[in-house]
């Protein structure tokens, strides 16, 4: 059975915070007096801003903070060999386009911390080529709650842990990992902060309770302010604070008047680069103004009890300790031969893998087929989130490669498509008993075959399939300027001429040797030459790319003794866009879609070559004509084949019913004045008189 993958999340904007570092980048608007949340606002509705700087430096003059904001649309954190600077009192934020539907409506999402890793406390480990599929692997993990990531440039390793920097019963410790960045999750609700119960209580770290709440008073930046009416309303007005995630407050005493004295943070001494020591280096303000100092409390992860080696539980109960989510079976299959084991298709679980590569037009699809049922799932490395098929006891399965985008991430080279695919037992965690094959399908120009290549990694042999896709048929359609397919047009409308095949292929078109023939064929017209460019420019402009398509917009013409025009173009394939021919018109040069290059698809053993001839049909009315009514048209018929065309006796026009009308007039006064004349002339004779 195969288990389709559903549709994978949208990219939705989040940002990654770092405190007191900064990168170089490029600033395009600076201001100051700013708030964090309206810079980071403003950073996020303008689609330049890549990242956002944010320094809040104390006066001591006043004592108050003084904000600048600015905003940057060139970044070096981007960049992983960048190395960033310390930067006192600093927020530094980065855009980042994260597929979850877990990104959280906060600030940011992520608190980075760059070449530092935990050591051990590892819970999953994946491989993706992208630091924010890493980070959107955390936040759709559904097996334990992801509390931090580590992310390896250089190899791609994406470690989840369910452990961070305040963790407790485990010694956790950050180290230096050049290359390689920290990550905490900063959506995490404030009941999924700690592993187990958390609590606030004044921080113990070897510095005075009132240096450290002096400090945090001048130069952290306060989240949210409010008034409450004692310490423990503070402590629970930060425990259920969902707009950031609170770790930190500080009470300032009863509330004196109007005045705030509850100030709540989402920083504490472990989100500070240099820890305790911070507020160990910091001067006093030169002016006091004799306010109160207030108590500093920082969240704090209470030790379990078969952690702490305490028996605080009722008599039989025990408390549930936590375990590593993943399990592996690595239980070798008894009944394995030797060549089982040495056939490097099977593995030692005793599952053999028959893999086959077949190259399709717009895709490479990978079929698999096992000896046993396989569980597990099936991915491109590196993008094991976006391209994958998860597998749930199947012996036939496949995987589809896209060719293009970054779905995938489809490698090509001079016609050479290739990708990696791996065979993994575990959701998350590859082992030796996985898979890895490097799949190839490369485009033969000389002879229009397709051969494959398909080895796993380990194995240095290849083996070799063989194939031959067919090309996808080109269509002619011819589009108003309302992007509506038309049949029947006047002269002078102007048109989308437009020769279109599937977008989601790999080859290219171009156009030459197009002809406009009257429907009667005894005229016709070359608007396109044999080398692809045009033969008149103001009649029938060259073509234009437009995706995988061609088009050139002109105003309709038609033949003196013919209403129906049809066109046909030699349409020809390219591997990948096809480079336009350079043509002159009134001492001008300029570009046309009309040329191929020397890696289209040619065959060298003949001589003549493959080619696909197009045609479409259409009608061109004079411009006092009405179409419903001069034309009349089997419905039945294709415009893309021949067909008859009958023209019916037209209706009178207005200008023939006048004259008609003036010409009975006309006729009725002369009937009338020869009726006149006749009487008159009677009249006028003398009668005769009779004896």
């Amino acid at each position: 059975m195969l288990m389709m993958l559903p549709g994978q999340a949208m990219a939705r904007m989040a940002f990654e915070k770092l405190t007191d570092y900064d990168f170089a980048g490029t600033t395009y608007y600076s201001v100051k007096n700013l708030s964090l949340y309206e810079c980071q606002g403003w950073c996020r509705e303008e689609a330049d801003c890549q990242a956002a700087a944010f320094s809040f430096v104390v006066n001591p003059l006043s004592p108050s903070q003084e904000t600048h904001c600015q905003l940057q649309n060139d970044s070096s954190a981007a960049n992983p060999s960048a190395a960033p600077q310390r930067s006192a009192n600093m927020y530094y934020m980065v855009k980042l386009q994260l597929r979850s539907e877990n990104v959280c409506h906060r600030p940011w999402s992520f608190e980075r911390v760059p070449n530092k890793i935990i050591r051990g406390l590892d819970n999953a480990l994946i491989y993706t080529s992208t630091k924010e599929a890493c980070l959107s692997a955390c936040l759709n993990e559904k097996r334990f709650i992801c509390r931090s990531v580590e992310y390896d440039y250089n190899n791609m390793k994406c470690v989840l842990s369910d452990s961070d920097r305040r963790s407790s019963g485990q010694f956790v410790q950050l180290v230096d990992a050049q290359g390689t960045d920290y990550f905490e999750n900063l959506c995490l609700k404030p009941t999924q902060a700690c592993k187990n119960t958390r609590s606030f209580a004044n921080a113990r770290m070897g510095v005075s309770e009132e240096k450290v709440a002096q400090y945090v008073g001048l130069h952290y930046y306060t989240d949210k302010e409010l008034q409450v009416t004692s310490e423990s309303a503070c402590r629970l007005a930060c425990e259920i604070e969902s707009e950031f995630l609170c770790r930190s407050f500080l009470y300032l005493g009863q509330p004196q008047g109007a005045q705030y004295n509850c100030r709540l943070y989402h920083l504490d001494h472990k989100t500070l680069p240099d820890g305790p020591s911070t507020y160990l280096n910091h001067e006093r303000p030169l002016i006091d103004h004799g306010e109160p100092i207030g108590q500093y409390f920082e969240n704090q992860c209470e030790k379990s009890a078969a952690a702490a080696g305490t028996n605080n539980s009722p008599p039989g109960t025990l408390d549930k300790i936590d375990t590593l989510p993943v399990s592996l079976d690595t239980i070798e299959d008894p009944n394995l031969t030797n060549m089982t084991r040495n056939d490097v298709n099977c593995d030692k679980t005793g599952t053999c893998y028959d893999v086959s590569v077949h190259c399709k037009d717009t895709r490479i699809a990978v079929q698999v087929r096992t000896n046993k049922p396989f569980n597990g799932r099936i991915y491109a490395l590196g993008r094991s989130e976006t391209c994958n098929i998860d597998v749930i006891n199947s012996d036939a399965f496949r995987l589809d490669l896209t060719m293009i985008g970054q779905d995938c991430n489809t490698q090509s080279v001079t016609g050479v498509y290739s990708n990696t695919v791996v065979l993994q037992h575990h959701s998350v965690v590859m082992t030796k008993a996985d898979k890895i094959y490097k799949v190839k399908c490369t485009y033969d120009m000389s002879s229009k075959n397709i051969t494959f290549g398909m080895m796993p990694i380990r194995d240095p042999d290849m083996i070799h399939i063989n194939s031959s896709p067919e090309a996808p048929p080109p269509r002619i359609r011819i589009l108003d300027t309302r992007q509506r397919e038309v049949e029947t047009v006047r002269i002078g409308d102007r048109l989308n001429f437009r020769i279109e095949i599937p977008e989601d292929t790999p080859y290219g078109i171009f156009a030459r040797s197009c002809v406009a023939m009257a429907k009667d064929a005894r005229t016709s017209f070359k608007i396109i030459d044999d080398d692809g460019c045009p033969t008149d420019p103001t009649i029938f402009p060259g073509f234009t790319a437009d995706g995988n398509a061609l088009q050139s917009t002109y105003e309709a013409f038609r033949f003196t003794e013919s209403y129906g025009v049809i066109f046909q173009c030699n349409v020809k394939y390219c591997l990948g866009p096809c480079e336009p021919a350079v043509c002159e018109w009134n001492m001008e040069s300029f570009e046309s879609l009309g040329r191929r290059r020397r890696r289209s698809i040619e065959s060298n053993n003949t001589k003549s070559e493959d080619h696909m001839n197009i045609s479409q049909e259409i009608l061109v009315l004079d411009f006092g004509d009405e179409k419903r009514e001069f034309f009349k048209a089997d419905p039945s018929t294709d415009f893309a084949k021949d067909k008859t065309v009958t023209i019916i006796e037209p209706c009178p026009t207005k200008t023939s019913v006048l004259a008609l009308a003036v010409t009975c007039a006309l006729m009725i006064l002369l009937y009338i004045s020869t009726l006149f004349c006749y009487y008159m002339k009677k009249w006028m004779q003398p009668h005769k008189i009779v004896a």
